[in-house]
C-alpha cells in the first residue's frame, strides 16, 4: 500500500500548518508552498480540497488565508488521507457503486475486506496531525509513553 503523491503532500501541508497553529495571522498557499517546497499550484488545489473536506478554514479579503479548522490533536491521518482520497479502501470490491471484479460473485475474501479496511483506518485514525507535525524524536518519545 503506498500513498499517492497528493495525499502525501496533503500530509507536508498540514504538517507546516499545525506548526503556525496558534499563530494570530491565516497562512496561504504560497507560505507552505516555500516553507515545504511543494510546488505552488499543488499546494493551492490541496488547500482547496482540504478545506473543503473541513480540515482548513479559509477566509477571502484582506488579511484572508486559511488556519487549522481544528486543533492539531484533533485530525488525524485518516483525516488528512480521506480528503484526498476518499475513503480508505484497500480494494475496489468494497465500493458497493463498482462491480468490476470478475471474482466477485464467488469470492470467499471479499466479506473480510471491511474488517481490513476498517483495522487500516483505525491505525491512520491513531496518528494525530500534532504527532506528524513534533520532531521527530519528541513523536516517537510521546507514542511510548501511549503505548
Amino acid at each position: 500500500m503506498r500513498l499517492s503523491s497528493l495525499a502525501d503532500y496533503a500530509v507536508v501541508l498540514m504538517s507546516a500548518a499545525a506548526r503556525h497553529c496558534g499563530a494570530t495571522a491565516r497562512l496561504n498557499a504560497s507560505v507552505l508552498a516555500a516553507e515545504t517546497g511543494v510546488p505552488l499550484p499543488t499546494a493551492q488545489k490541496l488547500v482547496s480540497r482540504l478545506s473543503a473536506a473541513g480540515l482548513l478554514q479559509s477566509a477571502r479579503g484582506t488579511g484572508g488565508g486559511f488556519r487549522l479548522a481544528r486543533p492539531a490533536a484533533a485530525i488525524s491521518l485518516a483525516d488528512i488521507v480521506e480528503a484526498v482520497e476518499g475513503p480508505i479502501a484497500l480494494t475496489t470490491c468494497v465500493d458497493h457503486e463498482r462491480d468490476d471484479c470478475a471474482l466477485d460473485h464467488h469470492c470467499s475474501v471479499k466479506p473480510h475486506w471491511g474488517v481490513v479496511n476498517q483495522a487500516v483506518r483505525s491505525a491512520l485514525a491513531n496518528v494525530s496531525l500534532v504527532q506528524l507535525s513534533t520532531a521527530p524524536a519528541a513523536s516517537a518519545q510521546r507514542l511510548k509513553v501511549l503505548a
